[in-house]
């Protein structure tokens, strides 16, 4: 392939942001090692919420984001590498904890499945304007509870109303505000690219 038609292939639908770099297996491991990293960097920005064993956190932010910046495939290896190396016992899950005993391990694999669906939502274009990624950001959102709130209940004896209670209401003012930070800066970063679907 000539360098002269590498450009055009940026522009073609089906591009995620990370496409954008130019391709290797190289590239390919930095995004994923790196979408692990910053989930598990943005996991200790956390606080307690009184009454829950669910601290709110950057995690979910993150998780999102990597989907949507990396696209499925991609996304969903940093995350299983995320939850991996913390199963494992490196200390970057919430509030730097580790292992898959915790009441709050449902939302991790909750994040595998919404990292992976934003990202084939990205791919689609979703990230583009402020709507579609608003979308995205809210069904990625409701994948991570739909996996983690019956995932607490289980854990924790709680019945269903409680889990809600305790691991999905005391959250939706702080997703409401991530998901207006999505929707900024997802758009405006094609824009900066030049790249605008």
């Amino acid at each position: 392939m000539s360098t002269a038609t590498a450009p055009v292939r940026t522009l073609r639908a089906g591009t995620v942001l990370a496409d954008l770099i130019p391709a290797s297996r190289a590239r390919d491991i930095a995004l994923v090692v790196g979408g692990a990293a910053l989930t598990g960097l943005a996991a200790q920005l956390s606080v307690p919420v009184p009454g829950s064993p669910v601290p709110v956190s950057g995690q979910t932010f993150a998780a999102l984001l990597v989907g949507t910046a990396l696209g499925a495939r991609r996304g969903f290896l940093a995350l299983a590498l995320y939850a991996v190396a913390g199963m494992a016992g490196t200390p970057w899950f919430a509030e730097g904890s580790s292992g898959y005993g915790m009441p709050s391990f449902g939302y991790i694999l909750g994040m595998l499945l919404a990292s992976t669906v934003v990202g084939a939502l990205a791919r689609r274009g979703a990230d583009r304007s402020v709507l579609r990624t608003a979308g995205a950001m809210v069904l990625g959102s409701a994948l991570i509870y739909a996996v983690g709130v019956p995932y607490l209940a289980l854990a924790t004896g709680m019945t269903l109303g409680q889990a809600v209670a305790a691991g999905l209401t005391p959250f939706l003012i702080g997703d409401a505000l991530k998901a207006a930070l999505a929707m900024g800066a997802l758009p405006a970063a094609w824009k900066l690219v030049g790249r605008k679907g």
